[in-house]
């Protein structure tokens, strides 16, 4: 019964990790920090090796699963699954009906993410700033000369489960926000939603597991570089990917995709045509509410909630070496 109860709180971490990855800006790690199982998740992570394939097809269970500390595992996985699934139907919804306040929501906490990035750089040099510069270039590159919509292919849906589940794990960098800048945030909230809600067909399943095998992959055979990129080059890669953070916030500007803006203030318009015109759109552009107030309200929101969960962070983290 103790063992129960001590993966029944491991799921519901995981099920504060999910709600967290579900929102770009916002860091499963960090959350997994806050809750004492971080490097329980990175030593799991780290124990999915060649030992463990081993021991797997040499039909050896019972050592496989107690290798790669299966229990802890399924139970965050599990956690984690529950949330996103729980909260899939909510962001497509809020991204559909509201978008500004939604996205002015995402920009607020980018924007606070990247600060407490920062904020852990001290001693500036001007090589620090170059690479700063260097990532926020990056950013800027990328979200403005990527195409607006990126393939649906099987095989990029398997690049973002991959890419994305590696940010997931670091803390202060947002899963979410990865496949924000890839273009398949809404996409796969939409897939998720979807099937949550009974409306689903068999190619929405096939694009889930798809992206779960790829988040499999890539969290194997990426942990390991990660783990090293940030022992050896650490101080240079939290620089970079501030910046890129920092560049990336003109993909979430909550008025950037005017379409969208459009299609939720006069939803009869999606009903003649699924991709309005630049005429349609400079005509409808001066009559929609721009919810300047409430979106600034809502980026303030975003802004302290990321605030909140990095000063608890911290006062967690001071808390046990007093402890220890």
């Amino acid at each position: 019964m103790k063992g129960f109860f001590k993966y029944l709180m491991v799921t519901i971490k995981g099920i504060c990790m999910g709600a967290a990855d579900v929102i770009p800006g916002v860091s499963g790690g960090t959350i997994a920090f806050m809750t004492g199982i971080y490097e329980d998740l990175v030593g799991s992570i780290n124990a999915i090796n060649m030992t463990a394939v081993r021991l797997l097809f040499t039909g050896k269970f019972r050592q496989f699963w107690k290798h790669i500390n299966g229990n802890f595992l399924f139970s965050l996985i599990a956690g984690i699954l529950l949330s996103i699934l729980s909260l899939a139907k909510l962001m497509q919804y809020l991204l559909n009906h509201q978008p500004i306040q939604t996205w002015a929501f995402f920009f607020g906490l980018i924007v606070a993410s990247s600060i407490f990035i920062l904020r852990g750089i001290k001693g500036w040099k001007a090589k620090d700033f170059v690479m700063l510069v260097l990532g926020i270039v990056l950013g800027v590159v990328v979200c403005t000369l990527s195409p607006t919509e990126t393939p649906d292919g099987l095989w990029f849906i398997l690049i973002c489960g991959a890419v994305a589940i590696c940010a997931m794990i670091l803390p202060g960098i947002s899963g979410s926000f990865i496949l924000l800048i890839l273009g398949k945030y809404e996409y796969m909230m939409g897939t998720i939603a979807d099937i949550v809600s009974g409306a689903g067909n068999l190619m929405d399943f096939v694009t889930v597991i798809v992206f779960i095998v790829g988040a499999a992959a890539g969290i194997i055979a990426f942990s390991k570089f990660l783990h090293w990129l940030l022992q050896h080059y650490h101080r240079e890669t939290l620089l970079v990917m501030a910046g890129f953070i920092i560049g990336s916030l003109v993909k979430v500007w909550p008025w950037s995709n005017m379409e969208t803006v459009i299609l939720s203030q006069f939803p009869e318009l999606a009903e003649t045509d699924a991709a309005l015109g630049e005429a349609v759109i400079a005509q409808y552009s001066g009559m929609v509410d721009m919810h300047i107030g409430g979106a600034a309200a809502w980026a303030l929101a975003g802004f302290f909630l990321v605030v909140g969960i990095e000063v608890a962070s911290i006062l967690i983290s001071r808390r046990r070496e007093q402890l220890s």
